[in-house]
């Protein structure tokens, strides 16, 4: 059993894995992309997991926010055990409890960026409040894009109105699965020092998968997988 414990008595919501493994089927067989994997993440930690391409990286993430069910085992956000909801309940926790953010945008071409970022508020069930989202894009340094469209921003510029979406309902973990792959350098640093600060100030989980080691060691802790095992964890220095 692969078992690394991350602690912390920051207010917030804990992430618990007990033995759990993926499968799926394929062509030419089954594949296990999660191998008995068990995992505590503390409450308003930062961590970042990362390995080689095709390790179970983004698999771990999917499985850690009810984006997919796993083969085997025990998935615990809080006090919810996410593994053992229906789909509907999955969906409904997913809106509420958690913020993701991905590669790609996935912005909405045909809406704004204060409506594409109040639109997850409203998903959430809570009100859209001008006041709550300009704040937010004030403290991404992007307060005054909120007319534009998707198209009138850069990458970078784009990837910030992500994280303003992921984290204006103020969820109690947020997920972030190679956020900064397609940006450069500059961009890239604004992206993670924006989940950063925004994680600190919420006292929000933060767990990112990534491929870059300077974004791994701004986190608290770094993870490393390999051939869907944990093979190895560390705390970083600050």
């Amino acid at each position: 059993m692969n078992e690394v414990l991350v602690a912390s008595d920051t207010p917030g919501a804990p992430i618990m894995l007990t033995g759990v493994s993926m499968e799926y089927p394929t062509s030419a067989g089954r594949v296990q992309a999660l191998v008995d994997v068990t995992l505590t993440v503390g409450s308003g930690t930062s961590t970042a997991i990362v390995g080689p391409s095709g390790c179970g990286k983004s698999t771990l993430l999917g499985i850690i926010g009810g984006l997919e069910i796993p083969t085997t085992g025990e998935v615990r956000v809080g006090d919810d055990i996410v593994s053992s909801m229906s789909d509907q309940d999955r969906g409904a926790m997913r809106r509420r409890a958690f913020g993701f953010v991905f590669q790609a945008d996935n912005l909405q071409p045909f809406l704004t960026v204060n409506e594409n970022v109040g639109l997850q508020s409203l998903l959430a069930g809570l009100p859209d409040e001008d006041a709550q989202r300009q704040a937010m894009l004030d403290a991404l340094e992007i307060g005054s894009f909120g007319h534009r469209f998707p198209d009138q921003l850069s990458g970078g510029q784009r990837q910030r109105v992500a994280v303003a979406r992921a984290l204006v309902h103020g969820p109690r973990v947020a997920l972030a699965d190679e956020p900064t792959g397609s940006l450069d350098t500059a961009s890239s640093d604004k992206v993670v020092l924006s989940l950063l600060r925004l994680h600190e100030q919420k006292g929000t989980t933060l767990v990112v998968v990534t491929h870059d080691r300077s974004v791994a060691e701004r986190m608290d802790v770094v993870i490393e997988m390999r051939s869907g095992r944990i093979t190895g964890t560390s705390a970083v220095s600050s």
